[in-house]
């Protein structure tokens, strides 16, 4: 007994490390431009004078960055090693917990490990139409509250519901839309394991009348937040390709047919497993369908309803892996060699051409070949901590930045973009003035001449830039590489 814990947790690491080693790390990225700058910005308040509200007002609902900001200084750990660390740890969580819920649903332990292997395969695995992946390349809380949520899910399997519920709460100051959504699942699953399940689909059936949800929010909204908001063509449901809408039901039919199948073979466990997932999927359809529809609920698009799809991914990942197993590889090693190498070497490639400018992981303290993180390592330690950059609205969508954030990497100031910071105004409307007066005042960036960046100085206080290398005449450059040149306006 004792060894066969001990395997099964090397097991768990072994497959946590191919994960990792599979989805690549790239900190800095994406959304970490919000939470790795505010933990920054925590554990040195002078960092960005000028521009905190376009990370700050954001996180106001979670205590993530705060936590991680602590841990730092209890430790005394860099913060790019506690990234890495909490970033790993979260990936073995999430490992963990799917091996916990696969271990319930199927009894044998190859099958188990199956489903294990493909979603440590498949964490880059897009979402449907939602633009999450299954975890994230960087620290994020969505990673953290996901590998929660599974634990949580693998005690209300196992009849202990409340050993889940500690579980819950702690995503919910995490990262509150993905723990309202894991808590949603947690509640139809608990239905569903209550005998018989009859009982269970007729609460069903009268939880349904109350689809619509309560709408908080009927401010009208400004016409900047819709042009935010229209950057973000996923958000709206009834704009979506045929493709989307397949993913997005697809999974729902493969669900309600593993119910009907697992069912009629006596997998009692299985079925009302399924059952859950369908039933989840198909309120949180309505749900979305519903609001997203609305012009009075408007202002909820940005909490990206369909965002429920992420966990009805994850639990489609596991059971599909297992059922790989149990009906395809069975006991035979090149099945099962060639489907690890597959799996993991199709992902792999997937990464390399996505984020084809960066090293695949990005280890702390590694010196860096792309020329967009090199002046941003020179800026972090070579210019005023209250210096304030404009650079290209578009920079983080630029042939080999690979979308690296210049506040989170370089720890200064800048004018609002036209990528990330959308996002951001989307969810915090009142940033929208800010937000339209500085990209509007660095369109057609690529023209800029002197006048140009002295207007930027003169109007918004800006007094440095990133610029194209060889820069436009009569710019103080202190530093260039072949790409880029990082300059002071006069």
């Amino acid at each position: 007994m004792k060894n066969s814990r001990k395997r099964n947790l090397l097991l768990v690491l072994a497959f946590s490390l191919v994960a990792m080693a599979t989805m690549g790390y790239h900190p800095g990225i994406e959304d970490d431009g919000v939470y790795l700058t505010a933990i920054k910005s925590d554990l040195n308040p002078a960092l960005y004078p000028h521009d905190a509200p376009f990370f700050r007002v954001q996180l106001q609902a979670t205590l993530f960055d705060k936590w991680v900001a602590a841990f730092v200084h209890f430790t005394q750990m860099p913060i790019s090693a506690a990234e890495l660390l909490f970033q790993f740890a979260s990936i073995l969580v999430i490992i963990l917990g799917c091996w916990s819920i696969a271990r319930v649903l199927f009894e044998d332990e190859r099958v188990q490990w199956a489903g294990v292997a493909l979603t440590a395969a498949m964490m880059t695995l897009p979402v449907a139409g939602t633009a999450l992946y299954l975890a994230d390349q960087h620290l994020h809380p969505r990673n953290v509250a996901t590998a929660l949520v599974l634990l949580a899910v693998s005690r209300i399997l196992i009849g202990k519901r409340w050993q889940a519920v500690p579980l819950l709460l702690l995503s919910f100051v995490l990262h509150p839309i993905m723990a309202a959504l894991g808590i949603s699942f947690c509640f139809f699953l608990s239905m569903a394991m209550l005998d018989p399940v009859h009982v269970w689909l007729r609460s069903l059936r009268d939880s349904l009348a109350a689809a619509v949800p309560l709408g908080w929010i009927f401010e009208s909204p400004t016409p900047i937040w819709h042009r935010a908001l229209q950057t973000r063509s996923y958000y709206f449901l009834y704009s979506w390709t045929w493709y989307e809408w397949l993913g997005a039901l697809g999974p729902l039919f493969l669900f309600w047919l593993l119910w009907r199948v697992a069912l009629k073979r006596g997998e009692t466990m299985l079925a009302r497993f399924a059952l859950a997932v369908f039933s989840y999927g198909v309120f949180q359809q309505a749900v979305a369908m519903i609001v997203l529809k609305s012009p009075a609920l408007v202002r909820l698009t940005p909490m990206q309803p369909m965002r429920f799809l992420h966990l009805i991914y994850c639990f489609l990942t596991l059971v599909g892996g297992c059922l790989l197993g149990k009906y395809l590889l069975k006991t035979s090693t090149w099945r099962w060699a060639t489907f690890l190498v597959v799996i993991n070497a199709g992902m792999f490639a997937s990464q390399r051409a996505l984020y084809s400018g960066s090293e695949h992981i990005e280890f702390p303290g590694r010196q860096s070949a792309n020329p967009w993180l090199q002046s941003f390592a020179w800026i972090r330690e070579n210019t005023p901590i209250d210096a304030y950059f404009a650079m290209d609205p578009n920079y983080l969508a630029s042939p080999g930045e690979d979308y690296h954030s210049f506040r989170a990497l370089a720890e200064r100031s800048q004018l609002a973009d036209m990528v990330k910071d959308t996002s951001v105004v989307t969810q915090v409307p009142e940033l929208g003035p800010a937000w339209e007066r500085q990209v509007d005042a660095t369109a057609g960036w690529q023209y800029f001449k002197l006048a140009d960046f002295e207007r930027l100085k003169t109007d918004l206080g800006v007094d440095w830039v990133i610029v194209s290398y060889p820069q436009p005449a009569g710019l103080s450059c202190q530093w260039h590489n072949a790409s880029l040149s990082v300059c002071r306006i006069p």
